[in-house]
């Protein structure tokens, strides 16, 4: 028999695999813009979940060990147009994947409140719809501040490595080297250190959600 834990991540994980496509989807939209279409040739400039699908790291890591990723998007930041900074693009498309994590946060907390206000019977308490709303809530705040942790591969150590001065590169670069070590002890102590950043972050789009909805507690 199933424990409980391993059925409640089995309820999450297609919010977390669309989650995780709106994720991946972001940097390879911000790449192709400034220029690269390294994504977008290897067909990663979709919304189509199976693009993106790490088999080991998008379904069975998070039943199992409750973290996961998705396939890593490709780019190639010498096919930026000749305007843009190859650090600072490298940059942008570091952030565009967080950004969309908290724009989806965003654009549930707001589909949230308005059907609360017009159409409660929708989502009241223990609704399926009510249920996938305020969870991609929570778990798009919890990947975007995840992912902005400065450590590489993770998108905070890109966005680092692209806006640090030249000076310091050389440094960078053998920091990144000890990335995959750094990597398996974020995936175990990260959760930790951002769970109160996560639950203000959600509990600031929520307040969002009861201003849409006057009359909720």
């Amino acid at each position: 028999m199933f424990d409980a834990d391993f059925l409640w991540q089995l309820i999450l994980l297609p919010l977390f695999i669309l989650s995780l496509a709106v994720h991946e989807f972001a940097h390879a939209w911000a790449a192709w813009r400034l220029g690269d279409d390294t994504a977008a040739r290897a067909g990663r400039l979709t919304l189509n979940p199976l693009a993106h699908i790490d088999v080991l790291g998008t379904i069975i890591a998070p039943l199992l060990l409750h973290f996961g990723w998705a396939k890593p998007v490709p780019y190639d930041p010498s096919r930026f147009r000749r305007s843009v900074n190859m650090g600072t693009g490298s940059a942008l498309v570091s952030a565009a994947g967080p950004a969309s994590n908290v724009l989806l946060a965003l654009v549930s907390a707001v589909a949230l409140g308005l059907a609360l206000r017009f159409t409660p019977g929708l989502v009241e308490e223990g609704s399926p719809v009510g249920f996938l709303l305020s969870n991609l809530v929570v778990l798009n705040c919890g990947l975007a501040l995840f992912n902005l942790l400065p450590v590489p591969p993770l998108d905070g150590g890109g966005l680092i490595g692209g806006l640090l001065p030249t000076r310091y590169r050389e440094g960078w670069h053998h920091i990144q080297q000890l990335g995959p070590l750094l990597l398996v002890a974020v995936f175990f102590f990260g959760g930790r250190l951002i769970a109160g950043p996560v639950n203000a972050l959600a509990a600031l789009f929520f307040s969002l959600t009861r201003a849409l909805a006057p009359g909720l507690p």
